[in-house]
């Protein structure tokens, strides 16, 4: 269900734009000029406040700090009052429409890119902001006029050929519309693009055999792709025009993606039960293809890493373009997550209607990000909202499940990754994180017959994974038993991820358990260095220190312990003060077969 993948061709457009859209900061006011001017639109009345009168500079700096914290909507109001101060500074300008088309406010970022261009600024982006703009409002020959302007090769044979085609659809100009987008057959990667784009504009001028014949390309054809967004605009297609027996043989066909279960099901059950007469088209404006085409371009320069600020401003362009876009939203939302800006994701999952296909899906990454966010108790009422109304779902279960297991709420967790295990129809490469998880919360509620079950479970369908190799052999070391095996895994596990800090500290762990300290503190003095706040490696290294006689290092490191919060839940801070008051007393090793572990030892690598 992925997007049309022309990512070698479009990542040309990554060195032809030179702009850094976000992230490139001057350190120091370009322009020392400091005069007010009329003629410059005014800072908008923004959710966010700002002084009207700022000191020297002062609005800059503001502006500055609200960008470097991607705080963009603010950024670009202490910007506009910037320029009340200094309004020729060019790079002040630039930088102002750009924020402003990241934030979706488009009318105010085109009268900025105006200002630009009218001072010189060659940026196409300018002429693709005042298309935009000026097509949402009906003004065809404005639009055009901007885009024509626009130069290079990725311009005039891919971005530009997308939009003007909508803009000459609105005119009525059928010809011209199509004959626009017939340079996109010059690149095979853009086949499924060509297609869709050609079947949307027949289908919206109302040729309908024309349009039949491009959908059907992409239906057919193994080397085209579907996209989720693609099926939804022929199923709706097929409604419309008396063939819903094909919507719902297409929609059918997709039911096995994991990513988009929900909306697939929604979609499935909302074809089965179309009223053909009743089907409204999804392309009922040239806005909307528009739209699409915005789209288009967003979703494939997201696919490109360097490309996610040019991909924010284009699916900012296509909901400005068409407002009730769920899918475009679902895009915007994703590359805000990418920004780790989880608050505003879930503030545009927020506009999207629970009549929307996408609502269910849309509701657990909300979930998701209120986990980044640390705010567990908004997850857990939202997965706990879901579950009652899809018991069956084995992504909300399995959620509710991590969550719940975070919250410390094991028993709870168990029944939620339970419920999740009921629910798979058939395992994949993936059943073992399941497992994986149910294992650790029956360890953590005290049941250890349950939670070595699935543990082994889960290392047999992972094939032996170094997170469960380490899981299992640690609770074996804590509890005394397999120490041979335990020793086996942790050292396999250690030479798949050497970097982990927490393998690292249980391959120090188990040096110490077995009474061979110079080890112990050879591994859990690198596991301190790569994780230096984790309390429950500081206490074991501590430990390790005072059994060679390095008392003096061990109480540092059980002071730094108490300084720091266990996330184990291990570390009983109150025997670590006595240990700071007391001391210890000599370990007093575990019982092995010295020969098994000489010989595990010898797989490990040299110490440097």
């Amino acid at each position: 269900m992925s997007m049309a993948k022309s990512t070698k061709y479009i990542s040309i457009f990554m060195v032809l734009l030179s702009l850094s859209l976000f992230n490139s900061c001057v350190d120091k006011h370009p322009n020392d000029r400091l005069a007010p001017s009329a003629s410059l639109p005014q800072a908008s009345k923004s959710d966010k406040k700002v002084s009207s009168k700022p000191v020297p500079y002062g609005a800059y700096l503001a502006g500055r700090v609200a960008h470097l914290r991607k705080d963009f909507n603010s950024a670009a109001d202490y910007y506009i009052i910037s320029l009340q101060e200094d309004p020729e500074n060019q790079d002040l300008l630039s930088r102002v429409y750009i924020i402003l088309a990241s934030e979706g406010r488009i009318e105010e970022a085109a009268k900025y890119a105006q200002i630009s261009l009218n001072n010189g600024d060659t940026n196409n982006f300018t002429h693709i902001i005042i298309a935009t703009d000026a097509m949402t409002k009906g003004n065809y020959d404005a639009a055009l006029s901007s885009l024509n302007n626009m130069k290079g090769a990725i311009y005039e044979e891919f971005i530009t050929p997308l939009m003007a085609s909508w803009v000459y659809a609105g005119q009525g100009n059928a010809e011209q519309a199509l004959k626009t987008i017939d340079i996109l057959k010059k690149e095979p990667n853009f086949k499924s693009l060509y297609h869709i784009q050609a079947g949307m504009l027949n289908d919206y001028l109302g040729r309908i055999n024309e349009a039949q014949k491009h959908y059907e390309v992409i239906i057919n054809e193994e080397s085209t792709e579907m996209s989720f967004r693609t099926l939804q605009i022929i199923a709706n297609f097929y409604i419309r025009n008396g063939q819903k027996d094909k919507a719902v043989a297409l929609v059918n066909r997709y039911n096995d993606d994991r990513l988009f279960v929900d909306m697939l099901r929604n979609l499935a059950a909302n074809t089965q039960n179309a009223d053909p007469k009743n089907t409204a088209p999804i392309l009922s404006s040239a806005n909307i293809g528009f739209s699409e085409s915005l789209f288009s371009i967003a979703s494939n320069m997201r696919q490109i890493s360097s490309g996610v600020d040019i991909a924010h401003i284009f699916i900012c362009l296509s909901i400005y373009a068409n407002p009730n876009y769920d899918i475009g939203k679902l895009l915007l939302a994703d590359i805000l997550e990418s920004r780790e800006m989880y608050a505003e994701a879930n503030d545009v999952y927020d506009e999207i209607p629970p009549s929307s296909e996408s609502y269910n899906s849309i509701q657990i990454k909300k979930a998701a990000n209120y986990v980044m966010l640390q705010d567990y108790k908004a997850a857990e009422i939202l997965l706990t909202s879901l579950s009652e109304e899809n018991p069956d779902s084995l992504q909300i279960n399995m959620d509710l499940g991590d969550i719940l297991r975070i919250n410390g709420k094991y028993k709870e967790a168990i029944t939620y990754y339970t419920r999740a295990i009921s629910a798979l129809k058939q395992e994949d490469s993936n059943t073992w994180v399941l497992y994986y998880a149910l294992g650790i919360a029956y360890e953590q509620s005290g049941d250890w017959k349950n939670a070595e079950d699935n543990l082994k479970k889960a290392l047999d369908k992972s094939q032996n994974h170094y997170y469960v190799q380490n899981y299992l052999g640690y609770s074996w070391l804590k509890r005394g038993e397999n120490i041979e095996d335990a020793f086996t895994l942790i050292v396999d596990a250690y030479n798949q991820a050497p970097e982990d800090g927490h393998i690292t500290d249980s391959l120090g762990w188990a040096f110490y358990k077995i009474g061979k300290y110079d080890k112990a503190v050879y591994y859990l003095e690198r596991a301190s260095e790569t994780e230096p706040a984790n309390a429950l490696i500081s206490d074991h290294l501590g430990d390790a220190y005072w059994q060679i006689g390095r008392k003096n290092e061990a109480v540092f490191q059980w002071k730094h312990t108490l300084k720091m919060t266990d996330d184990s839940g291990e570390v009983d801070m109150k025997q670590v003060q006595n240990k700071i008051d007391k001391g210890m007393q000599t370990a007093t090793p575990l019982t092995f077969d010295a020969s098994l572990i000489a010989e595990t030892m010898n797989n490990l690598p040299a110490e440097e």
